[in-house]
């Protein structure tokens, strides 16, 4: 395992028959380790949601297998607020010919006689409703929740963004942001900004980056132009620190940013030799942040000089006594090379501080942790 101590606990990898790149960890479920993998099968019907559960005692997988008969999954999202609920972005046939969609699903009650991985075994996710993008265009990238809220997300299409209130069985169109600009400029992705009570949606097009207001008007607050020298792949909020947003791109950079001075970057790491898809802070220590790339590596970084936690984990009144600690510095802390392709996607567990996956388009997910010695520096 790369850099990895050899007491470290051994990763664990779960291989999937088609390739993938859709990856999410099941963020209203906290207590248990489980993620979501979207399959991308050329024959359509064939295409499954996978969902895998480690056993943190012993490492074992537990695997359930749905099918997404309606297309190959380009991206997946676990609703805040009910652990059986997704959102999935996926490429489908419409008279013949190709399009994206996206749709909201319930993962059904297991059924223990279906456990299997065939087509014929798998049970079919429940469609809960679609959301009607064609309108606004067809390159559909994503569709994020809102933090808190399972009854809202955003769905990024073309140049718009369009913000949903979903009921039982359908969803509603609230407003619509739209990217203006010559040479029919598109979102590669967005991301709702988790602080300033959940009022700020955060796009990014090309090498740039913008804040928009989702309350009257849809404003653009802030933006950063040329935030890298090619497109930008993924961006990501310290979950703690309200400022502070991590993007990655095909510059092979991870970098950090204080919007509120984004003329240059806090932190700018190049660890990577090719296209970074994937950057992720870690939502209890936020000194931790992951990267994944095409260069088949997955990276886990300190950033703990603009962390919340510089000195680790401590009660405020062990602060000032403590000051004097060595704290954890900034820079690589672990490479990760069980990939043999593209790694997508990178996800940390919602329940487990220590622990992660990445998917790499071979459809191979690796679950991975954090090195124990990392762990104890943070801890003790």
């Amino acid at each position: 395992m790369g850099q990895n101590n050899v007491d470290d606990d051994a990763p664990v990898i779960y291989g999937l028959e088609f390739q993938a790149r859709a990856l999410a960890s099941q963020v209203a479920e906290s207590d248990n380790v489980r993620f979501m993998v979207g399959t991308q099968s050329i024959k359509f019907s064939h295409n499954q949601v996978h969902i895998i559960e480690v056993n943190e005692e012993n490492g074992a997988l537990s695997t359930e297998v749905y099918q997404h008969a309606e297309g190959e999954v380009w991206s997946l999202t676990a609703s805040p607020a009910d652990a059986n609920v997704i959102a999935t972005c996926y490429n489908t046939l419409n008279e013949d010919t190709c399009c994206m969609r996206t749709a909201l699903w319930k993962i059904p009650f297991k059924n223990t006689s279906a456990t299997g991985t065939g087509d014929q075994l798998a049970p079919a996710l429940e469609l809960l409703c679609n959301f009607d993008t064609e309108q606004y265009g067809k390159e559909v990238k994503v569709t994020d929740f809102h933090p808190t809220d399972g009854k809202r997300a955003v769905t990024v299409v073309d140049n718009q963004f369009v913000v949903w209130d979903i009921a039982e069985s359908s969803s509603k169109m609230v407003s619509v942001g739209m990217l203006e600009g010559k040479g029919q400029p598109r979102f590669t992705t967005g991301k709702w900004n988790p602080h300033h009570n959940c009022t700020q949606f955060v796009t990014a097009n090309d090498s740039h980056i913008r804040s928009w207001d989702l309350r009257a008007g849809l404003q653009q607050v802030w933006t950063i132009e040329g935030a890298h020298s090619q497109l930008i792949r993924d961006l990501d909020f310290n979950p703690n620190k309200q400022y502070y947003l991590a993007t990655c791109g095909d510059d092979g950079c991870s970098k950090f940013w204080d919007v509120r001075n984004a003329t240059e970057p806090v932190i700018s790491h190049s660890d990577h030799s090719h296209w970074v898809w994937s950057i992720r802070y870690n939502h209890f220590h936020d000194q931790l942040v992951l990267t994944s790339s095409s260069d088949s590596r997955v990276i886990l970084t300190s950033v703990a000089s603009i962390s919340s936690e510089p000195f680790g984990h401590l009660p405020d009144e062990e602060e000032a006594e403590n000051a004097h600690r060595e704290k954890l510095e900034d820079g690589v802390l672990a490479t990760y090379d069980e990939h043999e392709d593209s790694v997508y996607r990178v996800e940390w567990s919602a329940a487990d501080p220590w622990t992660f996956a990445s998917l790499s388009y071979d459809g191979r997910l690796v679950i991975s942790k954090v090195p124990r010695s990392v762990k104890y520096k943070i801890l003790l």
